[in-house]
């Protein structure tokens, strides 16, 4: 019989045990969610809410693909006609001074644009219609080496491959950060310059530590 009544004991304190780190465990999980949601919170308030993200935008044009879908060989041909829509564009843009003459010069090649899309689909077997025009469309942050433009709404080129329901691709085409290098996400001495020309000294450090602070935050996280 005793030796019933010490397996009784033992079963309770196991089980109260279990309850106890249950608590504790679950208590852990609601801090971490709190303070997670609450720096979550704060660095969205921080990206969207940039009051220089208006002026900002007004000097910059961006260039957007859009994806037919989500599947590899769409994504694959997206990369394919943004490399083809670069290599058509960059001479043309290479020279421009400003936002007018950037916007006059994509406009004139708007059907060259979509005919050299089309072709370079077509070369991959593909049948899709490629769509283009200069629009306003909401951005979200976007880093470019040690740049990040501010979520909001910018102009740009928007090349839409098919249906346009698959994730796109962006950089910025005017002061050119987008056919530089072959990687596309590496902004080399001359687009920086080319930047600090367009931009105020507020605005361009705006972005430039903004941009330093994504990078800062994506450390924090990897070592979280």
């Amino acid at each position: 019989m005793k030796n019933c009544k010490k397996r009784k004991n033992n079963t309770k304190r196991r089980y109260h045990i279990k309850i106890s780190m249950g608590i504790i465990v679950a208590a852990i999980a609601v801090l971490i969610g709190i303070c997670g949601f609450q720096r979550n919170e704060a660095i969205a308030a921080y990206r969207i809410q940039d009051p220089l993200q208006p002026s900002i935008a007004s000097k910059i044009m961006r260039f957007h693909v859009l994806a037919n879908s989500d599947s590899s060989e769409d994504q694959a041909l997206k990369l394919k006609v943004r490399d083809a829509i670069g290599e058509l564009m960059e001479p043309r843009l290479a020279d421009v001074k400003d936002m007018d003459e950037t916007r006059r010069i994509i406009t004139d090649s708007i059907p060259d644009i979509v005919a050299k899309a089309e072709q370079t689909l077509k070369e991959q077997g593909c049948e899709d219609s490629v769509s283009a025009k200069i629009t306003h469309t909401d951005f979200p942050v976007k880093t470019y080496g040690s740049y990040t433009f501010p979520a909001g709404n910018y102009e740009a080129l928007q090349v839409v491959i098919g249906e346009g329901k698959g994730h796109n691709w962006w950089c910025v085409l005017y002061p050119n950060m987008c056919f530089r290098d072959s990687v596309y996400e590496i902004v080399d001495e001359d687009a920086k310059e080319e930047l600090q020309e367009v931009l105020s000294p507020e605005e361009y450090e705006d972005v430039f530590t903004s941009g330093n602070y994504e990078v800062h935050s994506r450390l924090l996280d990897y070592f979280k």
